[in-house]
């Protein structure tokens, strides 16, 4: 068996994937490990909780409606730390680039960079760069590293019976985007990749209220990380279809394009747990911001271990997770 590009979709057979890379005998150093499989690393450090995460960016193509590669190697890893808690303070870049590759383009990436760290406060650190033969690559590869302070730890597996979910906005919006413009379709302003910093929307939203869990749909989309929060929290999740935002173009497309838009990634979105008592409040909060204004709640966790959506006609149907990413190569 060989590794190919459904093991790093995002999906089931991803999980494969990562079953082997995560065998490590000596993995548990000091009670630091890799079991929980979430967002990032939790590091205490003298009574102070360190957020640690990193990931790595191949995005065809390098410059996207909404965004381009050097805009989603930032936000990816300061929303990897913002979804478990951390306010994001610095980034390490390292950069594997192609001969070939135009001076300016790099020079557009790095400023794209450079806006989204200002927009959550954290800054760019160390970095490393390797330029490789041409064809040996295709343009540039980016890997980001990050590390974060959190007051609060949010785990992906903290629901409980009767939390409400609450997503900050649209969803569909970045892997459609990415997907009609490698098909050649154009739809103006009405497609854009959601990509965007969340810190400082979580950071309102734990301020308001009580938030028992948070993840990032990106690679699978909705549907991978609401099954993967319900099967690490051990609950059901019941999703009412006609709350889910899912802009009008974007439907239009994902039928065109025969794509479900609750299987492509979002890059500006998150999925939250939080008490009912409560969710009004931190709804509020989460729509003041200008990457929630589109916010709604969706659904309620039970008890049981699937994710049902109510459907618009008066139906029911599980939301599977996807085998793989339709759109591949994303983020």
């Amino acid at each position: 068996m060989r590794v190919n590009l459904m093991h790093g979709a995002g999906g089931e057979v991803m999980g494969e994937l990562l079953s082997v890379l995560t065998k490590f005998e000596h993995r548990n150093a000091g009670g630091i490990g890799l079991e929980s499989l979430d967002d990032g690393a939790v590091i205490p450090v003298n009574g102070t909780n360190i957020v640690f995460t990193t990931d790595s960016h191949v995005v065809r193509p390098v410059f996207f409606p909404g965004g381009d590669i050097g805009r989603i190697s930032v936000c990816g890893t300061v929303n990897d730390l913002a979804m478990m808690g951390g306010r994001p303070i610095a980034l390490s870049c390292g950069m594997i680039i192609e001969e070939g590759f135009l001076i300016a383009d790099l020079e557009r990436i790095v400023k794209s960079m450079d806006q989204a760290l200002g927009e959550c406060g954290a800054s760019l650190v160390t970095g490393d760069t390797k330029v490789i033969e041409r064809g040996a690559l295709d343009g540039i590869v980016i890997n980001t590293a990050g590390i974060g302070v959190a007051d609060t730890i949010v785990r992906d597996s903290g629901l409980r019976e009767g939390d409400v979910i609450i997503v900050n906005g649209t969803l569909g919006d970045h892997g459609i985007a990415i997907m009609a413009e490698r098909a050649g379709l154009r739809f103006g302003e009405q497609i854009r990749s959601d990509v965007a910093p969340l810190w400082g929307l979580v950071e309102g939203a734990l301020a308001a209220g009580t938030i028992h869990a948070m993840k990032d749909p990106t690679r699978g989309g909705f549907a991978s990380a609401i099954n993967d929060v319900a099967r690490k929290s051990g609950v059901s999740i019941r999703v009412y279809e006609e709350a889910v935002p899912i802009r009008r173009s974007v439907r239009s497309a994902s039928s065109m394009l025969g794509i479900d838009p609750l299987q492509v990634a979002n890059e500006g979105k998150v999925i939250m747990g939080v008490p009912e008592a409560e969710a009004e409040r931190v709804l509020a909060a989460v729509r003041s911001h200008p990457y929630g204004r589109d916010a709604a709640i969706i659904g309620r966790v039970e008890k049981g271990a699937h994710v049902i959506m109510e459907t618009a006609v008066g139906g029911e149907r599980f939301i599977e997770p996807p085998v793989g990413d339709p759109v591949p190569r994303v983020c």
